[in-house]
């Protein structure tokens, strides 16, 4: 499946869950049996200026395209595809709010006609680092990508514990069972699942930091499939969660052991997420963090 980011260059965020509902998303969270975040404060958004007009100057558009995790003071961890395929000028902020919606909705009425300003108001200005080997085969794309922050503005602006991420082919030790019975829960800013409407599917909402617990599905060398089926209890990922965090407590520790990447169209059954205990993961994050 190919993955897409949360945005798209003529549309805000608020208006691309329409535009979007005919592709194959990468997933955010849904509605059902999903709850709001405050807690998870190493889980932020990926914000984007751009130009959209042609004149490749100034950037003329802003908006929160994509999800992702702190693991470490000043490394942002996300999906490739959400920092590929940007005109020139792009420019990428990552915000720890809660609501970024809502920062950039007030921060477009005290800036108007700024994208910078409305960019800056929310989050702080990093550079983003793609895997060389992206976009790679569908058996393993390198899927993967960091900006790099200044961790003093970071520490100035939100408090928070990095996320810790996993040792060296951990899913594959677990076991069959022991994959089964880890809890795991994803987490991301995107919209909801898919609403039938008289124009078709709309995913509404988004750009609120929120969690939904998810179960094991199967595992092969580069992804971990979740289920995210409301009758047995899950919650799910959506439009704009790409490159957010699927945690899994193992030996009573949280774990961030995927980034959500992609999934079903109306996302309502399955969040595929990129492994991060791979030897090409891991080969990928050392010259950014310390490993475990």
């Amino acid at each position: 499946m190919p993955a897409i980011r949360a945005t798209a260059t003529a549309v805000t965020a608020a208006a691309c869950a329409a535009v979007l509902a005919t592709a194959i998303p990468a997933a955010a969270i849904n509605s059902y049996n999903a709850t709001p975040a405050p807690e998870r404060t190493e889980v932020g958004a990926l914000v984007a200026t751009w130009d959209n007009d042609g004149d490749s100057t100034t950037p003329d558009r802003v908006d929160w395209v994509c999800s992702g995790t702190m693991i470490d003071a000043d490394t942002f961890l996300t999906a490739a595809h959400c920092t590929t395929d940007w005109p020139d000028n792009v420019k990428f902020y990552v915000s720890l709010d809660q609501d970024v919606q809502s920062g950039l909705d007030a921060a477009a009425k005290k800036y108007p006609g700024d994208p910078a300003a409305q960019a800056a108001a929310v989050g702080v200005q990093g550079a983003a680092h793609n895997h060389p080997d992206y976009p790679g085969p569908s058996s393993d794309p390198h899927d993967i990508s960091v900006v790099e922050l200044p961790a003093a503005k970071v520490k100035a602006r939100w408090t928070f514990t990095p996320a810790a991420l996993p040792t060296a082919g951990l899913l594959d030790a677990l076991g069959p069972q022991g994959r089964e019975d880890t809890d795991w829960t994803v987490a991301g800013y995107g919209t909801q699942e898919a609403v039938n409407g008289p124009g078709g599917h709309t995913h509404p909402g988004g750009g609120v930091r929120m969690k939904a617990p998810v179960t094991f599905n199967a595992l092969n060398k580069a992804w971990v499939r979740l289920g995210m089926t409301a009758p047995q209890g899950n919650g799910g990922a959506c439009y704009g969660d790409s490159g957010g965090p699927d945690f899994a407590v193992i030996g009573g520790k949280r774990v961030l052991a995927a980034t959500t990447i992609t999934g079903d169209g109306p996302c309502y059954a399955t969040n595929v997420a990129y492994r991060l205990d791979t030897p090409g993961a891991r080969a990928f994050l050392s010259p950014f963090v310390k490993l475990p």
